[in-house]
């Protein structure tokens, strides 16, 4: 740093009353760095935080905090606009089933130029930008997400009707030791969610399952799902701001949780009943949305635990 900084002048120009809430804000949030410091943070990147400029920076600050105050945040990004709209281009439909997109041969060509190729790059150059030190990976590297392929299923009677989706996979495992390899030399990883098959076919995944795997194979303090919503809300569109293992089975049962929200909550309830300490589904409109979730008392999202806490 040069003997300029900090630039005096503009600290000089708060008022009392902003001075004190930057000092209340910082230390509110040192009892939990305090707590996680050394814990693995599993973060969802997607939605509007992955496509507004200014929230782009704000993510990509928050995750560069995290990192300099002790915590160790892994990334998995989506890239649903991007993709759909590069298949609107190409006049390529986009249908989803439960939340899930369709995925035949020119949609998996789309996903992977899209994921690997432009949106990973970005997110790994915006987190560098702002002073932090990131790696891009797809799940092909390095086998770092082996996959299966997903079916959907519907009741047909007495027995469940197999609905063949294409291109699309499940996490069948994790390849730990690429992530710790990373993380133990303070490298922040970005991970596409694209997955390879057995067969060495590729498999599009969905973002959401990928974090969920990924915290629960590194026993991760937090797996924290960026969406374009406030967190889950109740039948009258009230946020639910915590909720047990037990209430996320009800609000499926009584369809409360559809379409979807239903991939980000059963791989946060698979998360939290797995090792993951809590799972979060927080409002990527919000910026610095990941600290505030992280490092304050009231937090901007939906919580979720294993029991009543």
């Amino acid at each position: 740093m040069s003997a300029s900084w900090p630039p005096r002048n503009k600290l000089m120009t708060l008022d009392a009353s902003a001075a004190l809430n930057i000092a209340r804000v910082l230390t509110e949030a040192l009892p939990y760095i305090q707590a996680f410091t050394g814990k693995t943070f599993v973060i969802k990147y997607g939605g509007n935080a992955m496509t507004e400029d200014s929230l782009k920076h704000s993510f990509a600050r928050d995750i560069v905090f995290m990192k300099l105050v002790g915590l160790n945040p892994i990334i998995v990004h989506g890239g649903g606009p991007q993709i759909g709209k590069l298949l609107a281009d190409l006049n390529i439909e986009s249908r989803f089933l439960d939340g899930m997109r369709v995925t035949d041969d020119a949609t998996m060509d789309v996903v992977e130029m899209v994921l690997g190729g432009l949106v990973n790059p970005d997110i790994v150059n915006l987190i560098n930008q702002h002073g932090g030190n990131a790696v891009g990976l797809t799940g092909k590297d390095s086998t770092l997400i082996k996959a299966r392929k997903m079916y959907i299923y519907r009741a047909d009677g007495d027995k469940d009707e197999q609905i063949d989706i294409g291109h699309v996979g499940e996490v069948a495992s994790i390849n730990r030791e690429i992530l710790d390899a990373l993380t133990q030399n303070n490298i922040i990883p970005v991970i596409a969610p694209i997955g390879v098959g057995a067969d060495n076919e590729t498999y599009n995944i969905n973002a959401d399952l990928v974090a969920g795997k990924v915290a629960e194979e590194l026993n991760a303090e937090k797996l924290i799902l960026l969406t374009n919503v406030a967190g889950l809300e109740d039948g009258n569109g009230d946020l639910i701001s915590r909720l047990t293992r037990d209430d996320v089975n009800g609000l499926i049962a009584d369809d409360t949780i559809s379409g979807g929200m239903l991939p980000k909550i059963e791989c946060a309830l698979s998360a939290v009943t797995n090792g993951v300490t809590s799972a979060h589904i927080v409002d990527g409109r919000v910026a610095n949305a990941v600290l505030l979730e992280v490092l304050t008392n009231e937090g901007v999202g939906t919580l979720i635990t294993s029991a009543s806490i």
